[in-house]
């Protein structure tokens, strides 16, 4: 008869990405890993695979419930310049709040990875890619409805935006102060005017 594992699967890379997220790659043991998942070690190999494959899993798991679902929300619930200054409103907030300081991780993975790590990195240039796409298309889809200003280039504003927003979750790790972060999300108002 096989092996059945007595534990969910995507509720143990929820857990993992979690702690990945927490305390980053190299500082998240797999002995953190074990504890946090709630497995045991063998079965915790078994299912993901070493310490890099259920990085590589957790970080594209953030990428999808995190960003791609919470755009797709943005998307569907506010208008277009909403959704964008939205977003840095829920950056902001998330900053400020307890546990706050984790940041983003796709973020802080590409402080710490992306340079040495080539898979990390395809991983977080997509994910940051898609952002700047997101961004690019709200601010088309919000001169259609002229709510931003036709003069307003949706190439150079997506790019600032992005920069912005990245900056923004850099910051916060290590300066979570509210006027400091508001300030930066405003920029994002500035370039939509």
């Amino acid at each position: 008869m096989p092996w059945e594992k007595q534990f969910d699967v995507e509720d143990g890379l929820e857990r993992a990405m979690r702690a990945f997220w927490a305390r980053g790659y190299e500082a998240t043991s797999m002995q953190d890993l074990v504890e946090a998942m709630g497995v045991n070690r063998g079965s915790l190999y078994a299912t993901y695979g070493d310490k890099h494959d259920l990085f590589v899993r957790a970080l594209r798991h953030y990428d999808t419930v995190c960003r791609t679902n919470f755009f797709a929300d943005l998307e569907r619930d506010c208008t277009p310049r909403r959704a964008i200054l939205t977003l840095f409103d829920t950056a902001v907030a998330a900053s400020l709040a307890a546990n706050g300081q984790n940041g983003c991780f796709l973020v802080n993975t590409s402080v710490e990875l992306s340079a040495h790590d080539g898979e990390v990195a395809d991983i977080v240039a997509h994910g940051l890619s898609k952002t700047e796409e997101f961004f690019r298309r709200m601010i088309r889809a919000g001169q259609a409805a002229g709510e931003i200003p036709a003069h307003v280039d949706a190439v150079a504003a997506g790019r600032g935006l992005l920069a912005l927003m990245t900056g923004l979750r850099v910051l916060a790790r290590s300066r979570p102060e509210k006027a400091l972060l508001k300030s930066v999300a405003g920029q994002a108002a500035a370039l939509l005017a």
